[in-house]
């Protein structure tokens, strides 16, 4: 019981952290430093327009919700939340602690707590199941598409970070111009969305890279090439999702 308690206090302790730090980003913003502002000082082509960062209101709310039910008295021995309760405190602090590098400059590190945030996000995810168990309809709405959401955007996110990581380092993208490394890391993208289809058939998760995915080619619109790849990616992301409900319905 003392365990229960301690891991709901963290797990409120770590969302406030970070729903602050995010915050204070912009609001202040951190080192004077708007997190847009630094996002667009890297010569990258894999970033989607600024509308669809608003996404992290929609994670923020999810998570939020989250917390709250989590939080009950009631739910504080069920077991889904007991097994993924510690996860949820870590990615919250990941979360926070990207910020904080990616505002002051340190972009190799801002990676490696990327990475820590997108392990602390599958293990959630694979610690709920989503995509091979049943949810109360409660449960899938402030529990599985939260996270399902919050996994997409960040499987998009890591991507990103990397390439910015790779330019600030001056990486200038070898026997492959940068366009071509884009088309690549689309390509990646919807392979990974093939997996998360016929493996999960994960509806929300899907939906997030096609947000992602066509939001780069409205960044883009006056890169034909980009532009017309990003709507292909996001396209064949949603022709993966509806084979893999039909597939499911019919199985």
């Amino acid at each position: 019981m003392k365990k229960d308690i301690l891991r709901q206090f963290f797990v409120i302790f770590t969302t406030v952290f970070t729903l602050a730090l995010n915050g204070a980003a912009n609001a202040l913003p951190l080192n004077g430093r708007m997190t847009g502002e630094i996002s667009d000082s890297f010569n990258v082509l894999f970033v989607p327009a600024g509308y669809v960062f608003s996404i992290w209101g929609l994670i923020y709310l999810g998570l939020t919700a989250f917390v709250v039910y989590h939080s009950l008295p009631s739910q504080r021995d069920n077991p889904r939340l007991r097994k993924i309760g510690w996860w949820v405190a870590l990615s919250n602090l990941a979360n926070g602690l990207w910020i904080y590098f990616w505002h002051f400059g340190m972009y190799s590190l801002s990676l490696v707590i990327m990475l820590v945030l997108l392990v602390a996000l599958l293990a959630i995810y694979l610690g709920l199941n989503i995509g091979k168990t049943r949810f109360s309809n409660l449960e899938k709405w402030v529990v599985s598409i939260p996270f399902s959401i919050y996994l997409g955007w960040i499987t998009v996110a890591t991507i990103a970070n990397a390439t910015a990581l790779f330019s600030y380092w001056g990486f200038d993208g070898a026997f492959l111009s940068p366009l071509a490394w884009t088309l690549v890391l689309l390509a990646a993208g919807v392979v990974i969305a093939g997996i998360m289809a016929f493996t999960r058939s994960d509806i929300a998760y899907l939906l997030v890279l096609v947000w992602a995915f066509s939001g780069i080619s409205v960044r883009w619109a006056d890169l034909a090439v980009l532009n017309v790849a990003g709507y292909i990616a996001a396209i064949l992301v949603l022709a993966l999702l509806i084979a893999s409900r039909l597939r499911k319905r019919t199985a």
